[in-house]
């Protein structure tokens, strides 16, 4: 029996031994043959350091060689490092083998294919079909390649994005994941002094949750404040989310990396499209437009926010959960890649990020509070949140979920795409107005809770 609960809203995900297995790996491997369209096409296909990800890469490869597809194996990698090898190489997409930021005995698969990440409402609905039916045509099987230089040729590439200007000390923490495979090489390659810790792509993640995050950053701030550091950055798993800490030691938000970063290449790109999510502060917004850019909202997620800045032809994106895209890197979100790109702008203004941080506006914030809701009745209870918004007069954005603006400031209430949750996102301009915006979406999501049936 395969779990339909394993095809989530991004990505594939699941327990592996449970509800991720082998023989379910390679069936999705079949599916995959029949989605991209089979022989004489190819895949690519990485893993991160979870120590289940050899067999299930193996497993998935003999799926798609099976279905008439080639593949290329690049081996353990970082997931922005798949997709733009994918891109780079010219392959009809690819499949990494990972489960991101959950913890070590979890797996699962990122698919690219074509021109777009697998999600759904993008393609996840039809695999699903094939997978769970089961029919897949017969075909001559595919053929399979290593290949050894996929690290070194993305290193080569990035680096020859990046200008320092002047040499940094930075403290990494790629917490045992994939981002061990590049560091410190690449910081070095591009005239950047790191220390690295918990830096044993061992698969286990025994040093602290694969999730950057205050309490995982611990060691990374005591260490940028003892070695005197420029600053202190964390990874997640697979190398896609960036977490960041100034040289005094403190967390920074991504909303300061967010508009750091907007501003460096608005400067480059005037009138260019840069991309932000439902979520993002109200002075992401206001800096674009300050630097005569074009902002383009999206929904949260890599799939869709990939997705506007192809078709927008956007030169950078990103997400309050510290995802960041870059057009440098085919328009993909990128933790090693930002990195870099915040000890460039540091390195060519000469200030330090704490300098930036306090000097970048931030309104008083809300970023999450959930509320329990059942699988069955949490997109109901959004959607009837968004009838009586809309019905009653408010300015209300329905892109993804339903976010209420005011002059004072807005507030967001969507379903989660991974658990029995609501969730509310509140900023204002001032507290109090912040506090009277959480009362009102608070009791609006509480009584449709309740009175939903």
């Amino acid at each position: 029996m395969i779990s339909e609960g394993i095809f989530r809203a991004y990505d594939i995900r699941g327990v592996y031994g449970k509800e991720i297995t082998d023989e379910i790996a390679k069936r999705i491997g079949n599916a995959l043959a029949v989605y991209v369209g089979g022989e004489g096409k190819t895949m690519l296909v990485g893993r991160d350091v979870r120590k289940s990800g050899e067999s299930l890469c193996s497993a998935v490869s003999d799926g798609m060689l099976a279905g008439g597809l080639n593949v290329e194996d690049i081996g353990v990698v970082t997931t922005p490092l798949l997709y733009f090898c994918s891109v780079h190489y010219g392959k009809d997409g690819g499949v990494m083998v990972t489960a991101s930021h959950n913890p070590s005995d979890w797996n699962g698969f990122k698919i690219w294919a074509g021109n777009s990440f697998i999600s759904m409402g993008m393609g996840m609905e039809k695999l699903k079909n094939l997978v769970l039916e089961g029919k897949f045509r017969s075909a001559s099987r595919g053929s399979m390649k290593r290949n050894l230089t996929a690290i070194s040729d993305y290193i080569d590439y990035v680096s020859g994005k990046i200008e320092i200007q002047r040499k940094l000390k930075i403290i990494a923490d790629p917490g045992n994941g994939s981002c061990c495979v590049l560091i410190p090489e690449i910081f070095d390659k591009t005239g950047l002094n790191v220390t690295a810790i918990n830096a044993e792509p061992d698969g286990s993640f025994p040093s602290h949750s694969p999730e950057p995050s205050e309490e995982t950053l611990v060691d990374v701030k005591s260490l940028v404040l003892r070695q005197k550091a420029d600053f202190g950055v964390g990874y997640d798993a697979d190398g896609d989310r960036a977490v960041f800490v100034d040289d005094k030691g403190r967390m920074v938000s991504s909303t300061v990396i967010f508009i750091m970063l907007a501003d460096h290449y608005l400067k480059k790109n005037p009138g260019a499209a840069v991309v932000y999510e439902v979520s993002c502060s109200l002075a992401v917004e206001e800096t674009i437009r300050a630097n005569g850019g074009k902002p383009i909202l999206s929904q949260v997620g890599h799939t869709y926010i990939v997705d506007k800045i192809l078709k927008e032809k956007a030169v950078f994106g990103g997400e309050t959960s510290g995802h960041f895209y870059f057009m440098d890197v085919y328009g993909f979100d990128d933790a090693i890649f930002t990195s870099l790109k915040v000890a460039e702008v540091l390195s060519k203004k000469g200030i330090k990020l704490s300098d930036i941080a306090d000097s970048t506006p931030e309104y008083p914030r809300i970023p999450i509070k959930n509320y329990v809701c059942s699988e069955e009745k949490k997109f109901l209870v959004v959607k009837r949140l968004a009838k009586e918004f809309i019905e009653a007069g408010f300015e209300t954005v329905t892109l993804d979920g339903v976010k209420v603006i005011e002059d004072e400031g807005w507030f967001l209430i969507r379903p989660s795409n991974t658990q029995p949750l609501v969730r509310l996102t509140v900023e204002a301009k001032t507290q109090d107005a912040l506090q009277r915006l959480v009362g009102f979406a608070e009791n609006k999501i509480n009584k449709a809770i309740k009175e939903t049936k």
